[in-house]
């Protein structure tokens, strides 16, 4: 069963334009997304779906730079452009993954592709409900969930945000939820800010600029030094309903 994780990426972010190509430690930030999802051992290709506006040529020559495969297609129907790269790349399982995640911890993806194969779900995700901390998501679905959902999902939220449809609607996919054993959904390690960069870049800096720092450990820099996560505690995450 070929495991595909699709990373999202455009440049034409509305809070923080172009955050995915903006230094974080002397890479981009979507090369730390990428060399740290390499390390998952579970998954047998990463590919980059990026959209066709112009302003994503950057995103292609990046890819190019990072010798990662990359998929364009369109800018407003991710769901779209997440079905039409599995299809392309032959997919029979999708972990979706986003760009602006550069604290992405490969074993907890291999944890929950392990669990979606262990339960043998239709879909499978580790923060629902949410214990780990913003900005280590991972979604692990189905090409066969993920085609009912291109076909059968019209609102726009679902269209945008790829997976409403399948966690939505228990009474036909096989839902798994992979939790902590601990809730720290109260730290933020996603970038959609300024002050969420400005604590990435802290975080960062700490391990030595390098990404090989597990969660766990960035979990232990945070207890050590709790005002660091007063940097972004005030940013208030976006709604899937755009409320």
């Amino acid at each position: 069963m070929k495991i595909v994780a699709i990373i999202q990426a455009r440049m034409g972010s509305t809070r923080l334009p172009g955050k995915v190509l903006m230094d974080l430690g002397g890479e981009t930030v979507l090369a730390r997304v990428l060399v740290r999802l390499r390390r998952a051992i579970m998954i047998d290709e990463i590919v980059v779906a990026t959209t066709d506006s112009v302003a994503d040529d950057a995103i292609v020559r990046e890819c190019q730079r990072l010798e990662v495969s990359c998929f364009r297609g369109s800018e407003d129907d991710v769901l779209d452009r997440y079905y039409q790269a599995g299809r392309m790349f032959a997919a029979e399982v999708v972990v979706r993954i986003t760009s602006d995640c550069p604290v992405i911890d490969s074993d907890l993806v291999d944890e929950t592709i392990g669990a979606f194969q262990l339960q043998c779900g239709d879909y499978c995700s580790n923060s629902f409900p949410r214990t780990y901390p913003r900005g280590l998501d991972t979604e692990v679905f189905t090409m066969n969930a993920l085609e009912q959902g291109w076909r059968h999902a019209y609102e726009p939220y679902e269209r945008e945000h790829v997976t409403p449809y399948l966690y939505e609607h228990p009474e036909l996919f096989r839902l798994v939820s992979c939790q902590g054993q601990t809730d720290y959904s109260e730290y933020r390690w996603t970038l959609d800010t300024e002050e969420d960069l400005e604590l990435l870049r802290e975080i960062y800096a700490r391990f030595g600029n390098k990404d090989d720092f597990s969660w766990r450990e960035v979990i232990q820099l945070m207890e050590r030094a709790p005002e660091l996560a007063e940097l972004n505690s005030h940013v208030i995450q976006k709604t899937l309903h755009g409320a």
